[in-house]
């Protein structure tokens, strides 16, 4: 089980490492084939658009095929685009390729998390291991951005992203030989068969689909939704404060501030005893407190107000993966974490759209905080009352 965890925490911060690799070398880059700044904005704003797609196809397919097949496409593929992404010679090129890159990647991460709430032998186990997902991801949002920079200034932009390419190529061929998928997916049908009590069925039929429906509400989806949209509210507005003094640098320390809180609370492996729910609720509710205590210029200093919105990042996602896993019958995990990643990939296209627009009428802290206390508002509570992580 161990040896399977690594290998997958490996595919996903590869994955990980690659993407927030490319945020500090993609606009300059775009300004380099002659993009203007609107169409720069198309062009970071297009991959989360063709993630949607991607993410309802890979759900089903998870759950029809299993995960392997998905992971190694999806990272063999992704660096086969970024190899042609390294020749293109105009914007228009460069935005193509990014939607197929966006269409690619979806498949990856509700891959990888339906295979992890597999081989968990509990429901414990279950939220060390989304734990453990959230600390791979971290890690490589705090490494990945200096990285990338690094590899610009010291190959220029077709070496660094054929780099980049063959990194994911060499891990997918990997995750042929790595992933041992069949022994888990027999023994998580028999530890998480059923959903409140409903026996899980390997077709898919109309009884199922209420099932799901009924086991967990979609107003759900509007917490992870929310906590998206929050967080691309934060990461559009931050360079623009006067603490992050129009220098690129200084706005890469408060967003590592960020990823640096997030660190801590991942490492509290303790807090996977709590409820799932509770961490999600309780950390949701914390989170929109900051948001509204920075609205309202609250005297905290800014630099501890980024940490602790990330200690709060740092509980809620792997609670939110945890929850989804314990109501969901193993032959459906990738549905529900396909629904999981479109609801953030909303959440981040909306987020920056909303904060540009309502900037100069309010806070856009203050918009995040709304956000998150109209998603909490409408958690079905009695659904999840007897849940325990």
């Amino acid at each position: 089980m161990l040896k399977t965890a690594i290998w997958l925490y490996l595919f996903m911060f590869v994955a990980f490492f690659d993407l927030h690799a490319q945020y500090p070398i993609l606009s300059p880059f775009a300004i380099s084939l002659g993009a203007a700044p609107s169409f720069i904005g198309l062009i970071l704003g297009v991959y989360s658009i063709t993630h949607l797609p991607g993410n309802l196809l890979a759900g089903y397919g998870v759950d029809k095929y299993g995960s392997k097949r998905f992971i190694v496409f999806s990272l063999i593929v992704a660096g086969i685009v970024l190899l042609v992404q390294s020749r293109v010679t105009d914007p228009w090129q460069l935005l193509y390729i990014r939607s197929i890159s966006g269409f690619v990647l979806a498949f990856l991460s509700p891959a990888c998390l339906s295979m992890l709430a597999k081989i968990a032998k509990d429901k414990v186990q279950q939220s060390k291991l989304m734990a453990g997902n959230g600390f791979v991801h971290t890690m490589a949002s705090v490494l990945s951005p200096a990285a990338g920079a690094y590899l610009v200034a010291k190959l220029g932009f077709v070496q660094s992203f054929t780099l980049l390419g063959w990194i994911l190529i060499i891990t997918g061929v990997l995750a042929i030989f790595g992933v041992k998928e069949k022994q888990y997916t027999e023994s998580a049908a028999e530890l998480f068969p059923q959903v409140h009590g409903a026996p899980s069925i390997p077709q898919e039929t109309d009884s199922e689909n209420e099932t799901l429906n009924r086991a967990i509400p979609w107003l759900f989806f509007g917490i992870p939704l929310a906590l998206s949209c929050s967080q691309g509210i934060l990461f559009f507005e931050l360079p623009l404060m006067k603490e992050a003094s129009g220098s690129i640098l200084t706005s890469g320390i408060l967003f590592s501030l960020v990823s640096l809180g997030a660190l801590v609370t991942l490492s509290m492996l303790f807090i996977n005893r709590i409820s799932a729910f509770l961490r999600t609720s309780m950390g949701s509710l914390a989170l929109a407190l900051i948001f509204f205590g920075m609205s309202v210029n609250w005297p905290i200093p800014l630099h501890v107000s980024l940490f602790l919105i990330g200690m709060a990042k740092g509980v809620i996602y792997p609670a939110i993966a945890s929850l989804l896993a314990s109501l969901s019958s193993a032959q459906r995990y990738g549905r529900i974490f396909s629904f999981l990643s479109i609801s953030y990939s909303i959440g981040a296209f909306i987020g920056p759209i909303v904060a540009g627009h309502l900037r100069s009428h309010t806070s856009p802290f203050f918009m995040a905080f709304l956000c998150l206390m109209l998603a909490l508002s409408l958690l079905p509570l009695k659904t999840f009352k007897t849940v325990q992580a």
